[in-house]
């Protein structure tokens, strides 16, 4: 049993508290509170102070792209056009994925892929990132089991949420794709645990045919497993669903994937978000062009669908501005993802809502750590274990140390930058910062 005292307590589900107190047995809360309560008064005398410090709940990524993470910059530059920064991934990802060998076949560059993912896994604990919604491609190709062996012998210190990644958009594609999909989450479910859990993420519209959608969303509601689905991403993508024409459609056509007749002409986003409601539960990625009846529809289904925003990949493409602020009035639940390296420079999601919290001054502050907390729990479907500092949930910790000074808003001290995350503990169990923030490392 554990306790530890901060200057400032964020339970999320309810007010900052300060002077507080969490206590921890085992792998979870059991009490939070002012540390001069009455009801915590069993805990003081062992309760560990941290000093000018915040405690948060572990910080939360429901999306990202872990192959990409040994980047030390983002692909392309500032304003590419989407279609081609699609073009630099996938040519890194030809290169990265495979080898020629002495007989002239292919085998994956396995080495790479642990490289990429150690480097991912590493960034994100230093993030104080306890929670991570990942997109795992490839498992139509000779990658497929390399994902899963390189995992199933690893000790994780975050819990991971594993979306398999499904491309078809051509109609005789369909079948096998699909086969492909079921079939690795068959092989997958063995390795199923607390810590590593299975989505699915029928890819973009621009890469999965329609009826492949449905039957992923009919997937996803069978196995009772959240789905991820790129939306509503780009202009050159509502050109493409809307006229069958634009930058996406000669790109699709390079990579001799294209079907004129894969996507019915005057389609929008509405038409794939209705068949998403259909999912267990439905991850929107991006959203950046929805339109105003969009953004109803996903009120009405708040309590399964939720927007994944990824603040500072937004800037990097130079899209319009976003709408979070008619979102959050609204009542869709957003949640801020850092997207991959090969779209923004680090894993860092408290680094994206420090940025959103610039580019929309009129959002309070203290919705932004909700939704790198909170919101992203529910739109993982976890949000009955973690996301809040509730008794009950599991100890998933961030500590930030505090700026000097006094904020009239406690939540502005964290959106400062002058306020650094220096610990992470994970299931009870410190995973970074311990001999920095205890002078020991006895609770690792």
């Amino acid at each position: 049993m554990l306790a530890f005292r901060a200057r400032y307590i964020f339970p999320i589900d309810s007010p900052p508290i300060r002077d507080g107190l969490v206590a921890i047995d085992h792998d979870r809360i059991i009490a939070v509170g002012p540390a001069d309560s009455p009801a915590l008064g069993d805990f003081l005398p062992v309760a560990r102070d941290l000093g000018d410090v915040a405690i948060l709940p572990g910080l939360i990524n429901p999306h990202t792209h872990l192959e990409f993470s040994r980047f030390s910059r983002p692909l392309g530059s500032r304003g590419t056009a989407f279609s081609d920064w699609i073009r630099l991934v996938v040519e890194f990802q030809r290169i990265e994925r495979e080898y020629l060998t002495s007989d002239g076949g292919k085998q994956p560059r396995s080495d790479r892929l642990e490289a990429a993912l150690q480097a991912g896994f590493e960034q994100s604990t230093w993030a104080a990132v306890t929670t991570i919604g990942d997109i795992e491609s490839g498992i139509n190709s000779a990658l497929r089991h390399v994902r899963p062996a390189l995992l199933r012998n690893r000790s994780l210190e975050f819990e991971l949420i594993s979306f398999l990644e499904v491309i078809a958009l051509k109609h005789s594609f369909i079948a096998d794709a699909f086969g492909f999909l079921k079939a690795a989450l068959d092989f997958r479910y063995k390795d199923a645990s607390t810590q590593i859990r299975l989505g699915i993420s029928p890819h973009a519209p621009y890469t999965v045919h329609p009826d492949l959608l449905v039957r992923s969303a009919i997937l996803s509601a069978e196995r009772r497993i959240p789905l991820t689905h790129h939306l509503a991403e780009s202009r050159e993508e509502l050109m493409l669903l809307r006229a069958g024409r634009g930058p996406m459609v000669k790109m699709l056509e390079d990579f001799d994937v294209w079907d004129p007749d894969a996507i019915p002409f005057g389609s929008r986003p509405m038409d794939y978000l209705r068949v998403l409601a259909e999912a267990d539960r439905a991850l929107v990625i991006h959203g950046n062009y929805l339109d105003d009846d969009e953004i109803e529809f996903l009120v009405q289904c708040a309590r399964w669908m939720s927007v994944i925003y990824c603040p500072r990949t937004h800037a990097y493409f130079q899209h319009d501005p976003y709408p979070l602020a008619k979102m959050l009035s609204s009542g869709v639940n957003v949640a801020l993802g850092t997207d991959s390296r090969a779209s923004n420079p680090d894993l860092s999601v408290l680094a994206d809502a420090r940025f959103a919290a610039t580019q929309h001054p009129a959002v309070p502050p203290a919705m932004f750590l909700q939704m790198i907390t909170r919101n992203a729990a529910q739109a993982l479907g976890r949000d009955g274990e973690v996301g809040t500092l509730t008794p009950g949930k599991f100890a998933d910790l961030a500590v930030a140390a505090l700026p000097t000074g006094y904020a009239a808003d406690p939540y502005e001290m964290i959106l400062n930058p002058a306020c650094t995350l220096v610990a992470t503990v994970f299931r009870g169990r410190f995973v970074h910062g311990a001999q920095k923030l205890l002078g020991n490392d006895e609770l690792t």
